[in-house]
């Protein structure tokens, strides 16, 4: 057959395999664009093996690789011939290794053997092949099949033919081809992610691939088969649909595609199909319209020509940062942008980072050290680009970095965009065991492609939604700059989008002293955040984020290792999802003021001291560490390290050890730099405490009517200005505002109107104190304790646990006097305004 499109590519000779690089693959220095299709299955003879016609695969393979196709997916464990064929065309061949996961496999033990053995087969028939692209041990095991197993015993045995395919070749790629219906299959093990997706409608296409990015994993995105009929579609409609397909897959950011399928020959087993196709060619090789608009759109995929990028001025500010801004610069310098401006700014560094910079076509800018927002202010004030992109000095992005973010910002009109953060791969077991802890930059996420938070190691903005907002706040000098900004830029009527394939390497802390430092420094920021935004804090001051976070290394708590698989009606849903509980209250034991709860028991324990009350104390602080110590060990073992780590027993026991600590270590690092920076469980907010036993009511009268909604809606924002942090009531209460005073009392306000002629309103506040349950449990533990002493006869106990008792109502009644106070004057202000 002649080719439907002329000047084809020209062939490369196929002698290296592909490597994993974050999110995308990589064959030498060069990334691997997946332009792939499916071929098969043909007919199956009596010992499962496919017929295959030495003379056909030639001819076909040659059209393939004319067409501009790089890899060929097959079924069943092809002759190592074919696998010369297809080097000899520059193709390489994903092999799958299809055993029938359309049955029972575990119920019998003898088959699960069988399955093994004929996968270890058909691996050692291509084994060393420079022509493998990747094996796949399975594929679209069925959804009932799974339900009938149990979704663990299948990703068992999925992981252990995972282990057998690595044995019998070391070097290859091993995956494996999942669907929809079993989305919830929890696979991190496998090198990449493929799924077979099927979708006509182009928004639930793209918005799939966008969640398929943050189940991966941080791994490539593979989409391993995708297609039309034309049978029932027509061919013109099979060509449109494939088109939009192919370049969607890219511009999500995924590592390819292979599209299903070459021909329309395909059996099932020994049977011909006849009732679809789904062949870019028919039966004898005639070309169909979709093979010219699938070969196009690999050709302008993944960045089409023609497309107007916009100017960037890239910002890097770095402070003593010469042990790693050479390996920034040198990124930089291999981006592959057109418009493109680099800014370094020196705040103020005492070593060589000038003279580094000096070295590279940069704007050098060299200032005094006025902290990390004043620095990148300094940068925006200096870009001529109309798109700001900000990246660390310890971090380096891939070639690609700025047109995934220029793209992303543009396509969903964003005020500003970010990616993920990677830790290198050459870092050090250190390196990487806290890429695996707590602490790390992290994006939060409302929805697969929308932020609520980016980090500041990899984010770029419009010029002017900077400007707006006046840039980065100068009192954040070291973190929580990125924070502030993206909730301003929100609370703007900004929104934030999200690119999976934006990524940077970011290096992490290679010593346990930096990741202590680090960490002591981020809980100094949290206290800059929570005195600039209160309401963004609960009681045990955690940022309430409306978001999930995402990334590497986030402690789950107890609850977060169970899940709920959404399976629809008999199993019947088509997308199938795993649905975890959001943090719940263990997780206040992998908090920092959990360190503050253990050490109040010490307390405890030591006043309780030589009569029998010791023995609960002694119980109740076992128990509080136990929670922390047993979630960090579940922690560690779920971690996940690259293969060349977890060779041999004592390197594998030293990474988790190392985990597991790091997971203790670091809410006590960020309860050091808490409250050195003000974020104290016992802070108070409002005005200076004033006892309030009783309930207060104002009243006032207004000339003019307005909803009582709209009255509360201008009260609750006086009160945010005001610094408060107040919430409103919900469905069930009884009140409308709550201020929180303290930790152990707030006030609340609930109001009433009275409609008057000619247009007057008569306006009724009932300001109550709150006492929440915690100072009420603590001062009724108190005092029982010391009537218990006091009975025991052990007198200085019981006068301890009195006192301890007196302090707490004091403080209660303080708390929740301040908030009642803070409810009054702002009400008393807003009737004279």
């Amino acid at each position: 057959m002649q080719a439907i499109l002329e000047a084809p590519p020209r062939r490369k000779f196929v002698n290296a395999r592909p490597r994993v690089e974050g999110k995308f693959l990589f064959v030498g220095e060069e990334k691997f664009w997946v332009r792939g299709i499916s071929y098969g299955t043909f007919q199956i003879d009596e010992n499962g093996e496919e017929r295959l016609a030495r003379e056909m695969v030639e001819r076909d393979f040659a059209e393939i690789a004319k067409n501009g196709f790089n890899v060929v997916r097959v079924h069943t464990g092809p002759p190592r011939w074919l696998l010369d064929v297809a080097q000899k065309n520059g193709l390489r061949v994903m092999v799958g290794l299809n055993w029938g996961e359309q049955m029972a496999f575990l119920d019998q033990p003898d088959r699960r053997d069988e399955i093994e053995a004929k996968v270890r087969r058909w691996i050692r028939r291509c084994s060393g092949h420079p022509a493998v692209f990747c094996y796949s041990i399975g594929n679209e095991i069925t959804s009932s099949i799974v339900r009938w197993h149990g979704r663990r015993q299948v990703e068992k045995f999925i992981q252990h033919l995972y282990h057998a395919a690595k044995q019998e070749d070391p070097d290859a790629l091993v995956t494996y081809v999942n669907y929809p219906s079993t989305e919830y299959l929890r696979l991190p093990f496998l090198d990449f992610l493929s799924f077979n997706v099927y979708l006509e409608s182009r928004q639930a296409f793209e918005d799939y691939l966008s969640r398929l990015h943050n189940l991966s994993d941080d791994r490539p995105v593979l989409l391993s088969e995708t297609g039309l009929d034309s049978l029932r579609n027509g061919e013109e409609k099979q060509a449109s649909t494939l088109e939009w397909q192919v370049r969607a897959v890219f511009k999500q950011g995924c590592c390819g595609v292979i599209v299903f399928a070459w021909t329309d020959e395909w059996y099932h087993g020994k049977h011909l199909v006849e009732d679809w196709k789904f062949g870019l060619t028919t039966r004898d090789r005639t070309p169909k319209p979709a093979l010219r608009a699938v070969r196009q759109a690999f050709q302008e995929s993944p960045f089409p020509p023609g497309i107007n990028w916009p100017r960037i001025s890239v910002v890097v500010c770095s402070y003593n940062g010469a042990s790693t801004i050479r390996d920034t610069l040198d990124g930089l310098q291999k981006l592959d942008y057109p418009g493109l401006e680099t800014i370094v700014v020196d705040d103020g560094s005492t070593d060589s980072t000038a003279q580094i910079a000096s070295e590279y076509p940069v704007q050098l800018i060299r200032t005094k050290n006025g902290g990390l927002s004043q620095a990148r202010n300094t940068g925006i004030q200096a870009a001529t680009g109309e798109m700001v992109a900000f990246i660390d000095d310890d971090a380096y992005p891939d070639i690609h970095w700025l047109k995934f973010l220029a793209k992303t910002i543009i396509e969903g009109k964003y005020v500003g965009v970010g990616g993920p953060n990677l830790p290198p791969p050459n870092d050090g077991w250190k390196a990487d065991a806290v890429a695996n802890s707590p602490g790390n930059p992290n994006v939060v996420l409302l929805t697969d492609n929308i932020a609520e938070h980016i980090p500041g190691v990899n984010m770029m903005f419009r010029k002017d939604a900077l400007n707006k907002i006046g840039g980065f706040d100068p009192v954040f000098r070291a973190a929580g700059d990125d924070v502030d900004l993206c909730w301003r830029l929100r609370e703007a009527g900004g929104t934030i989008g999200f690119s999976p394939a934006a990524i940077v390497w970011h290096h992490r802390r290679n010593s346990i002293r930096k990741f202590w430092r680090q960490q002591v420094g981020y809980g100094r920021a949290e206290g800059l955040l929570e005195r600039k935004w209160p309401e963004k804090y609960n009681s045990a001051s955690q940022v309430s984020w409306q978001g999930r976070i995402y990334g590497k290394g986030l402690p789950l708590d107890l609850a977060s290792f169970r899940g709920r698989v959404y399976q629809g009606v008999w199993g019947s849903a088509p997308f199938q999802s795993l649905y975890q509980a959001p943090p719940s209250r263990w997780s206040l034991t992998l908090s920092p003021e959990w360190y503050l709860v253990i050490g109040a028991l010490a307390i405890g324990f030591v006043l309780s001291l030589g009569w029998s009350a010791s023995s609960i104390f002694g119980l109740l602080i076992l128990t509080s560490l136990a929670l922390p110590i047993s979630q960090a060990w579940m922690n560690a073992r779920q971690a996940k390290f690259p293969d060349r780590l977890r060779k041999g027993l004592w390197q594998a026991l030293r990474l988790r050890a190392t985990v597991f600590a790091l997971h203790l270590l670091q809410p006590l690092a960020r309860l050091e730099g808490r409250l050195k920076g003000g974020l104290t469980p016992w802070r108070r907010h409002g005005t200076e405490a004033r006892i309030q036993l009783r309930t207060s009511r104002l009243t006032m009268w207004r000339d003019r009517r307005e909803s009582l909604e709209d009255t509360l809606e201008n009260l609750q924002r006086q009160l945010r200005e005001a610094s408060a942090v107040v919430t409103a009531g919900g469905d069930y209460d009884r009140w409308d505002l709550e201020v929180r005073g303290g930790l152990f009392g707030g006030g609340r306000l609930l109001a009433a109107v009275e409609e008057h002629a000619p247009g007057k309103q008569f306006l009724h506040f009932r300001v109550t104190p709150k006492y929440y349950s915690l100072a009420i449990l603590l001062a009724t533990v108190s005092t029982l304790m010391s009537i218990i002493a006091g009975l025991s006869g052990a007198r200085i106990p019981s006068a301890t646990w009195a006192l301890m008792a007196i302090l707490v109502a004091i403080r209660a009644l303080g708390d929740a006097g301040s908030a009642a106070d803070t409810l009054r004057e702002t009400v008393k202000r807003f009737g004279a305004s």
